[in-house]
């Protein structure tokens, strides 16, 4: 018999089965004084998921003991099915010693199948005192646990549909040397047509189809035989991802809130800006310092509905917030410690500093869920004498903040220690071990909730709430063999 405080028994499962495969060709030949390419593609992906959840409920009538008084079984079943096939036909020729011309076409059709539904049996109800032995519902003990059948599935808003896209990009690029200088400039022109069947609003078809020119350029300027410069400016495009623009309403995509993609959502568009300087150590070793800006248009990120689940949670989507902009630096050193006699130790090392600005509803913030550093530090020593090798990183960023109506949340994770020994066996296999978060990370959110926009603005708060997770080590034993 369970202890006397038990109120309910929850089980929450999830299996997911996975499937892909992926074939591709590829010929080239000599044509019109240059090389002709051609390449085909064609790649399957599909994943079926389903996530249980049983719950027994104790203790709601006078009679605590030994049967459930309730028992409720939840389903959620989400299903993939994706296609792509991609083609390419390039040809490149050189003029003179100094000068390449490279043009050609892409063409890109992706199809996804969606589905996305759930269900409830629930069996007993409240003021019962003693389901019958004969129903099969979970004890105490937790035997019994079947629950005569699965709930039948229903079809969540948006849960059935297909997305479709095409796109056709014709390309030229130039590339060229001149001194002390290597540059190469070109320009795509994406053409891109989405169509999305949504079969649960009667067959509604909704249509997006846009055209943008990516104009680039890049210049290197090598000053010494260790020492380059580099520069570059270009246009690029952010396609919207198949989960942002299916109308499914996912079920407790994001813990409790549920989520419904966006099919009208534009792409995000950008002018960037690259700065740099790299200087080579020795033979191995490179340090380098890029500084970056990016101008962008139609930002897309998540932002919470005024539509309610049936629980009357709001549902989360996804828009195109807006125009913003993102700068930083980024730090990159890596060398073997031959200087000092450990020609076999290198060390590697990465900090990246990230600002941004965009406005919402209620004012300029930084992008959301966008950490403000990233510090990775580690080394790797070989000790070819064994055919061994070990390791270690160390890996810290720094705080996120994100904001959306009625929550604003601030993210801070703890850091995190990873390390690897490696043995190799005879010329074909390999052995390694790695342990990983061995400084069991923690990851504190500081949530701020507001009664509503109003309250929001004028920065009145309704609530504060902190949650922190953490999480042990895990090691991990592998096994390579190269055939």
């Amino acid at each position: 018999m369970a202890p006397a405080n038990i109120l309910t028994i929850n089980d929450n499962d999830v299996s997911i089965r996975q499937r892909s495969f992926t074939l591709s060709s590829g010929y080239r030949f000599d044509m019109a004084g240059g090389e002709t390419r051609a390449r085909l593609t064609y790649s399957e992906f599909d994943t079926d998921e389903a996530e249980f959840e049983n719950e027994m409920e104790y203790r709601r009538d006078a009679i605590v003991f030994p049967e459930a008084d309730r028992f409720t079984r939840d389903l959620i079943a989400y299903r993939v099915d994706d296609q792509e096939f991609r083609a390419r036909l390039g040809h490149a020729r050189e003029f003179g010693e100094s000068l390449e011309l490279d043009f050609g076409v892409d063409y890109e059709r992706k199809e996804r199948d969606v589905f996305s539904g759930e269900g409830r049996r629930r069996t007993g109800s409240a003021g019962v005192p003693n389901l019958p032995a004969g129903s099969n519902i979970p004890n105490a003990s937790g035997a019994g646990i079947n629950i005569l059948g699965e709930p039948p599935i229903v079809v969540t808003p948006g849960g059935d549909n297909t997305i479709e896209r095409t796109r056709l990009d014709p390309f030229v690029m130039l590339t060229g040397e001149a001194g002390a200088f290597e540059w190469e400039a070109g320009v795509r022109y994406q053409t891109t047509d989405t169509e999305i069947t949504d079969r649960t609003s009667g067959g509604a078809t909704t249509e997006n189809s846009y055209e943008t020119v990516l104009p680039s350029a890049h210049v290197k300027w090598n000053l010494t035989d260790d020492d380059r410069i580099s520069a570059s400016v270009a246009r690029t495009v952010r396609n919207p991802s198949f989960n942002y623009l299916s109308p499914a309403q996912l079920v407790n995509e994001f813990e409790e809130i549920d989520f419904r993609g966006n099919p009208l959502l534009d792409p995000e568009l950008a002018w960037g800006l690259d700065v740099g300087y790299e200087r080579r150590l020795g033979r191995t070793g490179v340090a380098g310092l890029n500084i970056f800006y990016r101008d962008i248009t139609d930002l897309i990120e998540i932002f919470e509905t005024a539509l309610t689940d049936s629980s009357g949670l709001p549902i989360r989507s996804v828009r195109n917030t807006g125009d913003g902009t993102v700068w930083g630096a980024e730090l990159d050193f890596s060398a073997p410690l031959t200087l000092v006699g450990l020609e076999n130790t290198g060390v590697f090392l990465n900090y990246s500093w990230l600002d941004s600005d965009v406005e919402d509803e209620f004012g300029s913030r930084r992008f959301n869920s966008q950490a403000e550093s990233v510090f990775n530090v580690g080394f790797i020593h070989d000790m070819p004498s064994i055919a061994a090798s070990f390791g270690a990183t160390y890996r810290n960023q720094g705080d996120a903040f994100s904001r959306i109506a009625s929550e604003e949340v601030t993210t801070a994770y703890g850091p995190d220690l990873e390390m690897f020994v490696e043995k190799r066996i005879g010329e074909r296999f390999t052995l390694r071990l790695t342990g990983s978060n061995l400084l069991d990370e923690t990851k504190d959110e500081s949530f701020t909730v507001f009664a509503n926009a109003g309250a929001q603005t004028a920065r009145i708060p309704a609530e504060f709430e902190t949650e922190t997770e953490s999480a042990g080590p895990v090691f991990q034993l592998i096994g390579r063999y190269a055939f």
